[in-house]
């Protein structure tokens, strides 16, 4: 009886039940849709950062630039022999630590033993900056003028004034690129994490100390350099024996060389410039900072989170309206659907007023009319649900279709003198030298918590619309029937 009289009342009733669903549909397809892109905005963020702190990588250990002392200004030099041919080319590398001051290479296994800690990894990272070019010498010319009065003939003129020289000058060619010692023993941390070796391979744990070496895409295509090549570094020759291409952007690391390699390259042996720290529990990192920061001194660590703060562009823009302006206007227009239902459902009930009337004058309880009001107010909205479910991954879809390009701008690590990584492949901000930008395609993924999320909306919607419904119907008696004239 109670599913007859619920199909006919709502099939006599189909352009209310319609107006309530939609309702409540677009309520629920805006939650799923900024709960979608909101994901998208997540997952974007996650690579940007993946990009910069390395899979895997909980927290870095680095430590902040000192200021120069004295007369140092912390520039390159370069010297060249001055050589009396011309057009001879000279060529003059310049190695340097970059990403913070050199820490010991035994802080590693000192972070490693924190309480906490997973597993620890130290890396070095060079900037090498190369300049090449040639000088050509100028000649010397000596000028003539005329005296006695202007007499020409013999004698008649003679060279005075000192002698110029003309022509000559210098041209050189600056070249700066990034180098990243590697702990060949253990790659699953460290700067090469975040690249895959897609040419050739990657370092073995007999290579700790061979001269050999892996290049990013990018490098490896601009210098034209392929497996089985070679790369000079301040006249050390290094056999190429893998190309690696980046997860996500652009490698902020040239070379990579093992890391006895590199110590020896930057004359810091025993040097590393970035430890990277894998947790135990990702829901501990802030209790092993606090940990590492006690028990090592001088040392600056930076967890992901401290690095996400780093991040600007329209990608780190999108992401807060989405979670700000996006989030409340969902709830501000799901509540306003949820009290447009109960008031149409409501107002349905006092329509009816001889149709309830009449039934409690045939012996309906109350409790039975409110059940009949919830039950079709439960099918108008599961019916939105199902609308809005509908409209929401349409919507998610659309944008995943359309994939709106979004930038990250990262910047230089804020002061703390290398970021997260200190310096290129250190795996952080601070591993560009200058800030850069990636750009990232935005998704709006729809996970199965949405999903449900969405159908309990549903349900909470039908409940509310029919409690308030159901309450009103309760209150009538049969006389109201009898003064209807409706």
């Amino acid at each position: 009886m109670f599913g007859i009289y619920l199909k006919r009342e709502l099939s006599r009733r189909k352009r209310a039940a319609l107006v309530i669903a939609m309702g409540l549909a677009l309520g629920i397809a805006l939650v799923i849709t900024v709960n979608s892109v909101s994901a998208g905005m997540q997952q974007a963020q996650d690579k940007v950062l993946k990009s910069l702190y390395g899979l895997g990588t909980d927290m870095t250990v680095t430590k902040a630039m000192a200021a120069p002392s004295g007369d140092a200004s912390g520039r390159p030099r370069f010297d060249f022999d001055a050589k009396s041919d011309d057009d001879t080319t000279q060529s003059s590398d310049r190695v340097m630590t970059q990403g913070g001051q050199s820490l010991k290479s035994s802080l590693v296994t000192d972070v490693a033993a924190q309480k906490g800690v997973a597993d620890a990894v130290g890396a070095l990272s060079l900037n090498v900056t190369k300049v090449d070019g040639s000088f050509t010498q100028g000649k010397a010319q000596s000028s003539t003028q005329q005296q006695g009065g202007g007499q020409g003939g013999p004698g008649g003129g003679q060279s005075t004034g000192r002698p110029r020289v003309e022509g000559g000058g210098a041209s050189f060619d600056v070249n700066s690129y990034s180098v990243a010692g590697v702990d060949v023993s253990n790659q699953d941390l460290g700067p090469l994490a975040t690249s895959k070796v897609t040419k050739g391979s990657t370092f073995t744990t007999a290579q700790s100390d061979a001269k050999v070496a892996v290049l990013s895409t990018s490098y490896a295509k601009k210098n034209k350099k392929t497996v089985g090549g070679a790369v000079t570094i301040s006249g050390t020759k290094y056999k190429v024996i893998g190309i690696a291409t980046p997860d996500s952007g652009d490698s902020a690391t040239d070379v990579y060389l093992p890391l006895k390699q590199a110590q020896t390259l930057g004359d810091a042996k025993n040097k590393v410039t970035t430890i990277y720290v894998k947790a135990t529990d990702s829901q501990q990192i802030d209790a092993v900072k606090s940990a590492i920061q006690k028990n090592i001194s001088g040392t600056t660590v930076t967890t992901s989170a401290d690095l996400a703060d780093t991040v600007s562009g329209s990608l780190s823009t999108a992401a807060n309206l989405a979670t700000s302006v996006g989030k409340w206007l969902s709830v501000a227009v799901l509540v306003a659907a949820f009290l447009v239902a109960a008031l149409l459902t409501s107002s349905a009930v006092s329509r009816r007023v001889r149709e309830f009337g009449t039934l409690k004058a045939l012996g309906w309880p109350s409790g039975k009319v409110t059940r009949q009001v919830v039950g079709e107010s439960m099918v108008n909205g599961l019916l939105g649900g199902a609308l809005g479910i509908a409209l929401g991954l349409g919507a998610a879809y659309a944008v995943t279709a359309i994939s709106p390009k979004l930038t990250a701008q990262l910047g230089s690590g804020g002061g703390t003198g290398g970021g997260m990584g200190g310096g290129p492949g250190g795996g952080g901000p601070g591993r560009r030298t200058a800030s850069s930008t990636m750009e990232i395609a935005l998704s709006a993924p729809v996970s199965a918590t949405t999903i449900a999320l969405a159908a309990g909306l549903a349900i909470a919607g039908g409940l509310i619309a029919g409690a308030m419904g159901g309450w009103r119907a309760s209150r009538m008696r049969p006389a109201d029937a009898l003064r209807s004239v409706s």
